[in-house]
């Protein structure tokens, strides 16, 4: 049975509650890099997990997927990092379209989408799926497994400010996560901790500590990182974790040859004790 809100905007759920919309045809300024993406997510709980539209960067859309630089068009939003000159604002801003369903229930979203060029033509097609279980009374897992595919008959090229030039490990671009909190969020994996730590690593999963401005605590738990992947995070300037896929070098969906991703984010009320990550992800199905 299908789950659908008002105004065409999915819904996830989980026993019977909401835990997430998603958003399908964002009617945004092409400046913004429209897309599909998750918000607001929520705890089981009802916490909210997830930010959009935020007015330090606008283009900053709850959990989504998304590339500053594919082929050279910004699927990504806002200024594009040049080269030798830094952000620059470019008429070179894509869009990542919905082009048909193959699924739709309460806990589960399957569909193809289309990444297009400023003159619309496809660079990427996806196909992607969102589903969402339980995991214990205080928790539940979303899962979003994409696999791209060139559409231009040539190997695409998926980069980052950071492969275009910019210092400070700047390498977002991929599954990203806004997140919301009123304080400075916690981050750390099983090796490391901080923000300057998690950066650009590449450990299994990442945990994620923040507290919404309304006071609910969560802890998100995310995994998939593909070969050559790395973590990129921040906590101070704005809260948020991103599956890079191209954090320090570029990365290519080769022609023929399809890019498998599968992202997983355990979304849980309160703060987790770090000891006790290990073992709810053991308990993954």
């Amino acid at each position: 049975m299908t789950a659908t809100a008002a105004g065409g905007v999915e819904r996830l759920v989980v026993a019977g509650t909401e835990v997430a919309r998603y958003v399908l045809r964002p009617e945004l300024d092409p400046r913004h890099g429209p897309r599909p993406y998750l918000h607001p997510v929520r705890t089981r709980a009802g916490t909210p997990v997830t930010d959009a539209l935020p007015a330090d960067h606008v283009w900053h859309l709850g959990a989504s997927l998304a590339v500053q630089d594919v082929d050279g068009t910004n699927l990504w939003g806002g200024r594009t990092y040049v080269r030798g000159s830094g952000y620059t604002w470019r008429d070179d801003h894509g869009v990542v379209a919905h082009t048909g369903w193959r699924e739709r229930a309460a806990d589960r979203l399957d569909h193809d989408l289309a990444w297009r060029d400023p003159a619309g033509r496809p660079l990427l097609r996806e196909h992607r799926r969102l589903t969402a279980a339980p995991a214990g009374d205080d928790a539940w897992w979303l899962t979003v497994s994409s696999t791209l595919t060139s559409a231009t008959g040539a190997d695409v090229r998926l980069g980052s400010p950071a492969t275009n030039g910019r210092p400070g490990g700047a390498g977002y671009g991929g599954f990203f996560w806004r997140a919301v909190t009123g304080v400075e969020a916690r981050v750390w994996t099983g090796e490391a901790s901080g923000e300057e730590a998690v950066n650009g690593s590449a450990a299994p999963w990442l945990a994620f500590a923040g507290t919404a401005p309304g006071g609910g605590a969560y802890t998100l738990v995310v995994t998939g990182l593909g070969p050559g992947d790395r973590w990129f995070v921040r906590t101070a300037m704005y809260p948020g974790v991103c599956v890079a896929y191209a954090f320090d070098r570029p990365a290519v969906v080769a022609a023929g040859t399809p890019r498998r991703n599968r992202h997983r984010v355990l979304v849980v009320d309160g703060h987790l004790d770090p000891a006790a990550v290990p073992a709810r992800l053991a308990a993954s199905p």
